[in-house]
């Protein structure tokens, strides 16, 4: 190892070894593959900043600023006019470097969320760099063409820094999906949507103190406003054709209902992990925080000047309050007060996303691309359920509250814990389950979406509890169960089971609630693959 290579890894695991929780930690700033050189290396810092939201006071907001070291200087775009982190672009088999240096006051670490990876470059809290210092990622793309993001994962502090800025989308491409006449270019257009309160003086106002705050923890912190990569009341311009759109939830505890105020059917070519095998005609995609939707929307069809626009619809059932005489009942997403604690948004508002707006016609050929969407978009090789070790007991995963805490089978977040049944073996196939049938104490069942770090899995069914069949029923229609997912809604009062194959790499890795406020609160644990 060279000297300055040493003094790197020494300034950047410091801090780290000082806390005594990473055994290894040579691994942390060194990969046993970073011998190898990148096709592509890149900086990412994370710092504060400030951007002209509305008139006024600008916004203070955290945000990645990044540059290529080596390779295609395409492969980092700036989103323009936003507190959003560069879009980063990576080729399946591809060599990526990237050098995070941490500019906050707090510490900070980012997870590659969805992609599958060493588990020393996975982002674990474990791995939080000080303020000051530097990690450095080596790893090569493995998974499958598809839209994934990138977002920090400090324990503890997750939420909030997502919430003031900090997040990006990470794109992928293979040979498979380039072969298709998708739409691409300016024609191919991730949409990143956050929810925010906005105080008078134009800051994210996020928990404060007091009963309000305490709540706002307790079912997940949720704005009265939506920010479509990085601006309110956002509209794009489009020419009439075809577009690629890549539906990114990236609110902390947000479900989104999305649908065309026309009424027109939403065409789905992909979820988390890249193409279904054939599109999916849907009248809405549910979009739970953490997950990724593709949508092929044409609009040949509108005159120029044309508005179309997109929202989420209102839907209740979502969450039931019980016990202590509170009962939170009938349709939600009025708007309005629910009581004293349950005051502000809520989970089912109604609310406007963004608008599309028809600019000019263009004339398709046969080199625009995308002239007519292909029948068949991918093979979708799925794991076997006959080969799963488990097949007739599923491994389970009980979604609990305990004294004012989330968890998982009773337990909270501890930074090196694995139980014995969080143990798994390395390539093997296991069914897991994740029941949302036992939460207790003074919050009721809500709806949790639960997020495997480092795999992308098959579901395989749902379970629903016959109590909360109406609410549920609200929102099946959009789920898209049949593509790969690395994070699945699972709706109070169900049981939903899902096929994961565990390869490649062994370590600790994290699962957990994608409402961020839950696991703050403790539904994150680790599990092993040995």
């Amino acid at each position: 190892m060279s000297e300055m290579k040493r003094r790197d890894f020494m300034k950047a695991s410091g801090a780290l070894a000082l806390a005594s929780i990473i055994p290894g930690s040579l691994r942390a700033a060194i990969s046993s593959e970073s011998n190898i050189l990148p096709e592509l290396e890149i900086e990412l810092r994370a710092v504060k900043g400030r951007i002209a939201l509305l008139k006024g006071r600008q916004t203070e907001v955290l945000r990645y600023q990044g540059r290529v070291i080596t390779g295609d200087t395409k492969s980092l775009i700036a989103m323009p006019n936003s507190y959003l982190g560069p879009t980063l672009r990576f080729r399946r088999g591809q060599r990526v470097r990237i050098h995070f240096i941490n500019e906050l006051d707090v510490p900070s670490i980012i997870h590659w969320h969805g992609l599958h990876v060493p588990a020393d470059m996975d982002g674990h809290p474990r791995y939080a760099v000080q303020p000051g210092e530097r990690y450095h990622y080596d790893f090569e793309v493995r998974n499958r063409a598809g839209t994934y993001w990138y977002h920090p994962h400090p324990a503890g502090l997750t939420a909030a820094q997502i919430y003031q800025g900090l997040a990006g989308v990470l794109l992928i491409e293979d040979e498979d999906e380039q072969a298709l006449l998708l739409p691409r270019g300016e024609y191919d257009l991730p949409l990143v949507i956050q929810d925010r309160r906005i105080d008078s003086n134009n800051q994210f106002q996020y928990i404060g103190s007091g009963m309000a705050s305490m709540m706002d923890r307790m079912r997940g912190f949720l704005g009265d406003r939506v920010l479509v990569n990085g601006h309110l009341n956002y509209i794009t311009k489009v020419a009439a054709r075809p577009y690629r759109l890549r539906l990114i939830n990236a609110s902390n505890a947000r479900i989104y209902k999305l649908a065309l105020k026309n009424g027109q059917p939403l065409t789905v070519i992909g979820t988390d992990g890249g193409l279904l095998a054939k599109p999916a005609s849907v009248p809405y995609v549910t979009l739970a925080p953490a997950q990724r939707t593709e949508v092929w929307l044409d609009f040949s069809h509108y005159l120029v000047g044309e508005n179309i626009e997109l929202y989420s619809e209102p839907f209740g059932g979502e969450m039931e309050m019980m016990g202590g005489g509170m009962k939170c009942g009938g349709k939600m997403g009025s708007g309005k007060s629910n009581g004293g604690m349950m005051a502000g948004p809520s989970n089912g508002d109604a609310l406007p996303v963004m608008r599309f707006q028809v600019a000019e016609k263009q004339a398709m050929t046969s080199s625009s691309t995308a002239i007519n969407l292909p029948e068949t978009l991918s093979r979708i090789r799925k794991p076997e359920i006959t080969n799963a070790v488990n097949a007739n007991s599923p491994r389970r995963f009980a979604l609990t509250m305990q004294r004012m805490r989330w968890g998982i089978n009773g337990r909270e977040f501890s930074m090196m814990a694995v139980a014995n049944d969080e143990k798994v073996r390395q390539d093997t196939t296991e069914v897991w389950e994740f029941d949302n049938t036992v939460s207790g104490g003074m919050m009721g069942a809500m709806a949790h979406p639960m997020h495997i770090h480092d795999v992308q899995f098959q579901v395989l069914s749902r379970h629903h509890d016959d109590k909360y069949a109406n609410g549920n029923k609200e929102l099946a229609a959009g789920f898209l169960d049949q593509g790969w997912r690395d994070t699945v809604l699972v709706m109070p009062g169900e049981r939903v089971r899902i096929l994961v194959k565990f390869e490649d790499y062994t370590g600790l890795y994290l699962y957990h609630c994608h409402n961020l406020e839950h696991a703050a609160m403790g539904m994150m644990r680790n599990y092993r693959i040995s």
